[in-house]
């Protein structure tokens, strides 16, 4: 019994013994060397649901965010071998933001990969954002089309405020047809300054198509306040944005060779019903634009039949006036109509913030000039002049609208496929050019040309301000 005794009594000391030095150590332990956990730890400790988010974390978890999705991309050619990249990102969480979304950029053709970049930017909550990149280089590449791509961000946080922060109260375009200017007054509704707020203008076409796109970044951006906010192209844009909200200046050509009075009459046909498709024409453009006319034969009108003016009826009453040449055989000289016609448009009379458009109407084979060389026609000669002329107006930023009218030019070019090429070598553009067999045919072209030149109402403009000033700090 005594040795039991013992016993115990020998355990109870070493269980105090070591119980005591355990104290001893475990106070040590917290005095000097214990951390408690935390959101920056790397460890998932505490009440988080995950590592250093969730919880009593400000970070909020990369698993309780949706995956942002892409809008769509596109690419938009500023100068040749040069373009900008917008992308829209849309963040479908209410709160959550990021402040590094990583992604690449990439620019494809017909060949595959022609270049890609590298970048990173901020995500705010709840709405569509803009990705911009740019400029990007391709060399003699042009791409068909652009790819974003990236990881979802693993660094969420909370955000007090998206899109709403900003709103924008008045925007312009100047200059769209030769140094184009978009100039925005975007309002900060916070109580709270913004600092290195990244802005991007889109214009979209009235089916929601984005057209072009341009940056700019605001260094301050003070509480309750407006800041004017500007956006430039390097060229004009007029063609592009085609909304009536950009005028126009307008030179109608129209043929009055021989061939325009080969059904006979008095007036002459089809050169008079040609005239009336012509007046409607100009009827139904924009009250802002500006209409100039010339009729040409071996030789266009000089000085030109009516410089650009917006008095629709003086407009009409001259071309209402065109009348078949008596001074022999009236051949078809389109190289000198193009030239009047891009004289007028860059005369004095021209504005700067309107494009330039020619509309062309021929019935007939290009017979004029003369080779000078030989002094004798040369189909060949006349139709590279007309095509050089053409090209001196598509390089001063003029669109160029051809319409082969008539039974006559259906005749020939049945013939001669080489007309029906060259006239829409003239154009702009292969989907610029009309075929108008008929005087029903040829209005239905006009209606066309003048719904293309600009769309009814105006241009979508978008502006996105993005900042991370109200990103919820993580400390």
């Amino acid at each position: 019994m005594g040795r039991l005794w013992a016993f115990w009594r020998r355990l109870q000391y070493g269980t105090g013994f070591v119980f005591f030095w355990a104290l001893i150590f475990a106070i040590v332990y917290m005095v000097y060397f214990y951390t408690p956990g935390n959101c920056f730890d790397g460890k998932m400790n505490g009440d988080e649901r995950g590592i250093d988010c969730g919880g009593p974390c400000v970070r909020i978890c990369a698993f309780d965010v949706p995956d942002p999705t892409v809008r769509w991309v596109r690419s938009f050619e500023i100068v040749p071998g040069r373009y900008n990249v917008v992308a829209y990102i849309e963040n479908h969480d209410r709160v959550a933001a990021t402040p590094r979304l990583e992604y690449v950029i990439e620019l494809h053709d017909e060949q595959g990969l022609v270049t890609s970049v590298e970048g990173e930017t901020i995500l705010p909550p709840n709405s569509v954002y803009p990705v911009f990149e740019g400029p990007i280089f391709t060399g003699d590449r042009r791409p068909t089309e652009a790819r974003i791509v990236f990881d979802k961000p693993e660094m969420w946080q909370p955000a007090t405020a998206g899109r709403e922060q900003f709103s924008v109260r008045e925007r312009e375009l100047f200059g769209a047809d030769s140094s184009p200017r978009l100039e925005a007054y975007v309002y900060n509704n916070a109580l709270t300054g913004a600092r290195d707020v990244e802005v991007v203008a889109t214009i979209f076409d009235l089916q929601g198509e984005p057209l072009t796109a341009s940056r700019s970044v605001v260094d301050s951006f003070r509480p309750r306040s407006d800041e004017r906010v500007v956006f430039t192209w390097p060229e004009p844009i007029a063609q592009t944005v085609r909304s009536c909200e950009v005028s126009s200046d307008v030179i109608i050509i129209l043929d009055r060779s021989g061939s325009m009075a080969a059904d006979g009459g008095d007036p002459p046909e089809p050169l008079e019903s040609a005239k009336n498709a012509a007046v409607g024409f100009v009827q139904i453009l924009q009250p802002n634009d500006q209409v100039g006319y010339l009729s040409y034969a071996t030789t266009p009108t000089f000085p030109i039949e009516q410089t650009l003016t917006s008095d629709r009826n003086q407009v009409i009453r001259s071309i209402r006036s065109t009348r078949m040449g008596t001074d022999g055989i009236q051949y078809t000289n389109m190289g000198a109509a193009f030239n009047v016609a891009l004289e007028e448009l860059t005369s004095g009379r021209q504005r700067d913030d309107a494009r330039k458009v020619i509309v062309f109407l021929t019935d007939g084979d290009v017979t004029r000039p003369v080779n000078p060389q030989t002094g004798l026609r040369d189909v060949e000669y006349a139709a590279q002049y007309a095509r050089d002329a053409a090209q001196r107006a598509k390089d001063a930023n003029v669109t160029i609208y051809t319409i082969g009218f008539g039974d006559f030019f259906l005749e020939i070019s049945g013939i001669l496929d080489r007309d029906v090429q060259l006239i829409k070598d003239l154009a702009t553009d292969p989907s610029f050019y009309f075929e108008a067999p008929t005087i029903a045919e040829l209005e239905k072209a006009y209606s066309e040309i003048a719904e293309d030149i600009c769309e009814e109402g105006a241009a979508v403009i978008d502006i996105i301000p993005k900042t991370d000033a109200n990103f919820v700090p993580l400390r």
